[in-house]
């Protein structure tokens, strides 16, 4: 037989509990990546041009290497701390990079006379930041955030590399102990795609929307 219902109802228990995982280590990374991309994007503009330098190389060397590379070399450099912590922050990271890119071109869609104004306005830089141009930019950038959070989530398959037990690890582990991996590979992809399709259907219809105003 290629194909055993009563294989399905036995693997979903075990995929469902590394979902758990999956969803986890997604929303954790995607609260990283948000908030240290836009760190990230800010400090591009504002710091002196030295550290400026640095923090765009920096950056552009997370980006630009392989995911599953700076996972293991972390993992075996901190080899006292949860492996699923560390995924999380790796993958954080690793996306920070990317969403700064967002909110950087975002910060350039701001017109530039709203840079003018608040320096005729003696605005702060706190102030002009929070008040004038990142609730302009947020509203260009949100769609791309969204869309490389559903891209973090099809991602963390990666973090079988570090020995943390997701959603196709999970249902490796079930194939393997049952030679059954037509229907576990299946069922995982059937909940990647149950998780990840309705949330790009909203971030389309958030993108229409953030376009009308």
């Amino acid at each position: 037989m290629i194909w055993s219902w009563e294989r399905v109802v036995e693997a979903l228990p075990l995929l469902l509990q590394g979902f758990q995982i999956t969803l986890l280590a997604t929303v954790l990374g995607t609260l990283i990546a948000t908030v240290l991309g836009l760190f990230i994007a800010v400090f591009k503009r504002v710091l002196p041009t030295p550290l400026r330098q640095v923090v765009h190389w920096a950056s552009e060397f997370v980006r630009m290497t392989p995911l599953v590379v700076q996972l293991l070399f972390v993992y075996y450099l901190l080899t006292g701390v949860s492996a699923l912590v560390i995924g999380v922050v790796v993958i954080g990271i690793h996306y920070a990079t990317y969403m700064a890119e967002s909110y950087r071109a975002g910060i350039e869609s701001v017109p530039k006379g709203q840079w003018e104004a608040t320096v005729a306005l003696s605005l702060p830089a706190t102030r002009t930041w929070r008040a004038v141009i990142l609730p302009q930019a947020l509203r260009a950038t949100i769609p791309s955030l969204g869309n490389y959070a559903v891209a973090m989530f099809k991602d963390t398959p990666f973090l079988f590399a570090i020995s943390v037990v997701e959603l196709v690890t999970s249902a490796q582990q079930f194939g393997a102990r049952n030679f059954a991996y037509t229907e576990a590979f299946t069922l995982a992809g059937l909940i990647f795609l149950a998780a990840s399709y309705p949330t790009s259907i909203l971030i389309r219809r958030l993108e229409t929307r953030l376009a009308q105003y």
